[in-house]
């Protein structure tokens, strides 16, 4: 598949129906005033503009708010003046965001007549206990029906799941990945909750109801979802909040975090933490002390494999004490990596032994 050109329409707020515990999405986008078609035609020729290849694969995709809860001529109206550009043969499809309890056959019929391809439902748990407690007005039976519809009108179907949403445990969410995957999406994001400013759950973790997932149990538990997605192949997309001016660390000045696991590299330290579990199971599959390893492994894999700042190369130093070459080499498939050992620690010791050996 060609790698995509993403043209990002935010629609923030825009007709949903309910306020999540969670939720401010005007501070979440940046943006406080609703988009109109004018709006959507001049981003959408911004973009193109911009675009250096050609070739690429474009989609528009309308994030945020709940595009089909929108008053249906507003909806039209900025489906339409997407799909001008694909009609006209420079973007190819039109991804939107929107709620399980908001599809119905006839939304779908008239989604799949603007060229929409690909829609994804903001989903956040299986369990209805954790749905109620954050308002969020759904239940999953609702999930599973939107999903079949999509499914079956041959849209693509993507899901969109929270990892540390309140009284939610890890066992709940590696359930919420389970029961999703059994839906057979065909993409899925990952979204660790953020305290953001403005919202409900900003009362409840000040008042001390409700606590935050830090960086490594947000990591952990983030790992393990992506891991049985891998398995059934279902493709993640996103891991965490994509990094802008709003969303932050929580001490920078226009950050609207105020608490839990934000990183401007998430999805590296989950990658990371990955591909150390393989390393080290490789390593302890050795029938010797291991000194010093070779990894070999496609350039694009180089930088998860070292770790953020290193963190993988100086783990296995201190945990292992095992010195790790890592060494591109674009002939290794991609997510696949060769480890050999260079020396062992009976190397070593025999290279002491001859060099005394030799002193006297």
């Amino acid at each position: 598949m060609k790698k995509e050109y993403i043209i990002p329409i935010f629609v923030p707020h825009l007709g949903c129906p309910h306020t999540c515990s969670f939720c401010n999405q005007r501070e979440i986008s940046g943006q406080t005033k609703q988009v109109t078609a004018k709006e959507v035609k001049e981003t959408i020729k911004y973009y193109l503009s911009n675009f250096k290849d050609d070739s690429k694969y474009v989609e528009v995709a309308f994030f945020g708010g709940s595009f089909t809860a929108i008053e249906e001529n507003m909806q039209n109206e900025l489906l339409e003046a997407a799909n001008e550009f694909v009609k006209q043969g420079k973007v190819n499809s039109i991804r939107i965001s929107t709620r399980p309890d908001c599809i119905t056959k006839e939304i779908l019929k008239r989604l799949k007549k603007y060229h929409v391809k690909t829609i994804e439902l903001g989903v956040q748990s299986s369990n209805d206990y954790i749905l109620a407690k954050c308002q969020r007005g759904h239940t999953f039976e609702d999930v599973k029906k939107a999903s079949k519809l999509i499914r079956w009108h041959g849209f693509t179907l993507g899901h969109q799941m929270m990892i540390g949403l309140p009284e939610s445990t890890k066992l709940d969410e590696i359930n919420t990945a389970k029961q999703l995957i059994k839906l057979k999406p065909k993409i899925v994001r990952i979204y660790p909750v953020l305290v953001i400013k403005g919202t409900a759950l900003e009362k409840e973790y000040k008042q001390g109801e409700y606590r935050p997932l830090n960086i490594e149990q947000a990591v952990e538990c983030s790992k393990e979802i992506m891991q049985l997605f891998s398995k059934s192949k279902v493709e993640v997309i996103r891991v965490g909040l994509q990094n802008t001016e709003e969303i932050s660390d929580p001490s920078a000045k226009e950050s609207q975090v105020i608490a839990g696991p934000y990183h401007p590299a998430f999805r590296q330290l989950v990658e990371a933490s990955m591909w150390y579990d393989e390393i080290v199971a490789k390593i302890k599959h050795f029938n010797v002390k291991v000194m010093q390893v070779l990894i070999t492994a496609n350039p694009e894999n180089v930088n998860a494999i070292i770790g953020h700042k290193r963190e993988n190369i100086l783990k296995l130093k201190e945990i292992y004490d095992v010195n790790v070459i890592v060494k591109p080499d674009t002939t290794v498939k991609k997510g696949k990596f060769h480890i050999e050992v260079e020396k062992t620690y009976e190397d070593a010791l025999e290279e002491e032994r001859q060099k005394t050996y030799h002193e006297d």
